[in-house]
């Protein structure tokens, strides 16, 4: 793959409005930052605890060399900390740093910093720019991409946000080699997604390459990841603000947010979306859009990539209560995502109760391994 391969341009209205480079080290962030005119203006880089303590240096050494001033805002990692006291805390350090509308903040961490950092742009002095730098497998494929920025609102996952695009994503794909296991299965669940709804080759590719993906071969994570990024890509240009084709991207939300909610964020997001991604697929098989071995095939392959199936320890009625405060409600009817067949997705809003609380049986009970 040569360096024009590396760099995926999105478009907004038919124009460019920013690349995403897929890089092994952040050797040439410079070069993707020359054509922002950052010489002279003030950078923050917002980080989480964790990611500073790794990386924090190296990425403001790397800034410190082509702007005017690079300051740092940290905070405690975790998803507790995505809310609006910490954006209030950052607009505090912005404000003391005397940063105007031509200063630019820079996210450097996973989801959650790159939803409260956009969304902490979106909304200083009506709205400054940013980057993403994002560090995650998550946030490479998924968060860091189409401008949706956020915080939790007590319980209620992403209640507060905005649209605010980046100015430039910028990912070191070998900061995946460091992450814990875990947390790197919680980024393939969002990439089997994109397979699900929108591409069947990309899907057979993970079923056929599972092995060199978990070992974090270089080649298959940028095979990957750019495979992913096409795909969320395409959608985002399609249609930046959720009017259309974007929600099939909530496939696997629905009752994947009820869950994380009700465990108390005890599982990963990704894990999550894998466990609403095997009730969505079963409801699919159910309305007798998928065939029972797809339905099959589905959950052995979230498995082979170490994602749970199902959950237990929860009860149906109140995942499904939780389902009824998920922002993607329209006039009281849940907007659920389902499969038409592999790598084609379609919105409904005529699921019913009845329908949903099968489904989350399958994932409490049926779906259990066989």
């Amino acid at each position: 793959m040569d360096q024009k391969d590396k760099i995926l341009d999105v478009k907004k209205d038919g124009n460019y409005s920013y690349s995403i480079w897929l890089e092994p080290d952040f050797q040439k962030l410079p070069e993707a930052l020359e054509q922002l005119h950052v010489s002279g203006r003030k950078l923050c880089i917002v980080s989480d605890s964790n990611v500073d303590t790794l990386y924090g240096t190296q990425l403001k050494d790397v800034l410190s060399g082509i702007c005017g001033k690079v300051t740092s805002y940290v905070f405690p990692a975790g998803e507790e900390h995505k809310t609006l006291d910490t954006v209030r805390n950052l607009y505090e350090h912005l404000i003391l740093e005397k940063f105007d509308r031509k200063d630019m903040l820079v996210a450097f961490g996973g989801g959650v910093v790159g939803d409260l950092t956009g969304f902490t742009a979106a909304t200083y002095l009506r709205g400054i720019d940013f980057i993403q730098v994002p560090t995650t497998l998550l946030s490479q494929v998924d968060s860091s991409i189409g401008g949706k920025t956020g915080v939790d609102f007590d319980a209620y996952k992403n209640m507060v946000g905005a649209f605010h695009m980046p100015r430039l994503v910028y990912m070191n794909l070998n900061l995946l080699r460091s992450l814990p296991d875990r947390q790197f299965a919680s980024g393939m669940g969002e990439i089997i997604k994109h397979g699900l709804i929108q591409d069947p080759a990309y899907y057979s590719w993970l079923t056929e390459h599972y092995q060199e993906v978990m070992d974090k071969q270089y080649e298959a994570l940028l095979t990957m990841v750019e495979g992913s990024c096409r795909i969320k890509r395409h959608v985002v240009e399609e249609d930046p603000t959720e009017q259309g084709i974007r929600a099939w991207l909530n496939f696997g939300h629905t009752i994947g947010h009820a869950v994380e909610k009700l465990k108390n964020f005890t599982l990963s997001h990704g894990e999550c979306v894998a466990i609403g991604c095997m009730a969505a697929a079963y409801l699919s098989e159910k309305r007798g859009k998928l065939t029972e071995s797809e339905l099959k095939d589905i959950r052995k392959v979230l498995k082979s990539y170490q994602l749970p199936v199902c959950t237990e320890g929860l009860d149906a009625e109140k995942i499904l209560s939780a389902t009824k405060h998920d922002k993607k409600m329209d006039a009281g009817k849940i907007k659920f995502v389902l499969l038409s067949r592999i790598g084609e997705a379609y919105v409904t809003k005529d699921v019913t109760d009845d329908e949903i609380l099968d489904a989350v049986r399958y994932i409490l009970e049926d779906g259990k391994d066989e």
